[in-house]
């Protein structure tokens, strides 16, 4: 499989820059045909049923963008991807810009912190030792990581918007941009409409938007991701399972972590709870075990979050919509409007 099948054409102005009104983004229904497939999101609860069970990730996204100045020398963008080692709060794996003024031994200064670069890697991470943890200084030091696709700084309503309403466990570096759609008012509705929540983590990293170099898809290699499925939402899967209700994933990071619990426990479907981590790359010819429906946004070219979306809703299906949504002026990416398909069997 080519990782040109997964091309299309996007016109630089489809590209959302801002977010709007949460609720408010437009929804392409895949399962339908005609003017009745061009939605609102805020159509949710009367498109989805009431024996559904509707999975959010509620990871919350840190400031994890950080401005330097080398000890004597130059500015240093650094982005913060993980901490390599849990249990040592002063050391990080980042990615620094511009990497080769990045050398060991070098010395960044953070307005009262220093960090010092103690190796780089092969695949272009800098480890980096700060002067104290740095996660207590970040609400002070850090900026909202917007992707590069966002062609602007961040902006004090990034804080908020760049953020989902239920979002609770901090250590994603990019938002689960399905999530951005849900305000408190579109989630009790879901609620008064009889569908059941529940929540997994999976703190969204670099690896998510890494892009595919290779020209054979079956080539590309995912980096790994942390995940926790709650007891309370593998007893709520238990449920709708039982009744005959189907799973609706919000975004591509819960189906990564559902399908990926699903592999682990043992590929019968079954979701266990606890902590695991996935490096699931999903492509045409996956075999779905938990997720049902899908809502998510448009995504990039050549992606894997594109390739999941075709191996879950068809190729050919896929693409013709996304054709369909750049005529009918559908806003791209993390800021954009959005797309609720069913799983083809």
């Amino acid at each position: 499989m080519r990782t040109a099948d997964f091309d299309f054409d996007l016109p630089p102005g489809r590209i959302a820059q801002h977010a709007v009104p949460r609720g408010e983004s437009r929804l392409l229904v895949l399962d339908r045909e005609g003017p009745e497939r061009h939605r609102t999101v805020r159509d949710l609860p009367a498109l989805l049923r009431p024996d559904d069970l509707l999975v959010l990730n509620d990871t919350r996204v840190i400031p994890a963008r950080l401005f330097g100045r080398r000890a004597g020398g130059g500015r240093i963008e650094l982005l913060l991807v993980e901490r390599p080692d849990e249990s040592n709060e002063r050391e990080w794996d980042a990615l620094a810009k511009p990497g080769r003024r990045a050398k060991p031994g070098t010395v960044i200064e953070l307005d009262g912190l220093t960090a010092e670069v103690v190796d780089k890697r092969e695949d272009g991470r800098h480890r980096l030792r700060f002067s104290e943890p740095i996660e207590p200084h970040l609400d002070r030091l850090g900026h909202i990581p917007l992707p590069p696709y966002i062609q602007r700084p961040d902006a004090a309503e990034d804080r908020e918007r760049y953020q989902t309403v239920f979002a609770r466990s901090p250590g994603a570096i990019a938002a689960p941009t399905a999530g951005l759609h849900f305000s408190e008012e579109l989630l009790r509705e879901i609620a008064a409409a009889g569908i059941e929540t529940a929540t997994v983590t999976l703190h969204v990293g670099i690896g998510t938007f890494k892009p595919v170099a290779a020209e054979e898809v079956e080539e590309h290699r995912m980096d790994s991701e942390r995940y926790e499925v709650p007891e309370a939402t593998a007893e709520a899967l238990r449920r709708v399972r039982a009744r005959g209700g189907r799973v609706v994933a919000v975004g591509t990071t819960v189906v990564r972590t559902l399908e990926g619990a699903a592999l682990a426990s043992g590929g019968g479907g079954e979701v266990r709870p606890g902590p695991g981590s996935t490096a699931l790359f999903i492509t045409p010819g996956f075999r779905f075990q938990v997720v049902d429906i899908l809502l998510t946004n448009f995504h990039l070219p050549r992606s894997t979050l594109l390739m999941l979306v075709s191996a879950f809703a068809g190729r050919e299906r896929v693409l013709a919509a996304y054709t369909e949504a750049v005529r009918e002026g559908y806003r791209f990416y993390s800021y954009g409007d959005a797309m609720l398909a069913e799983r083809i069997r």
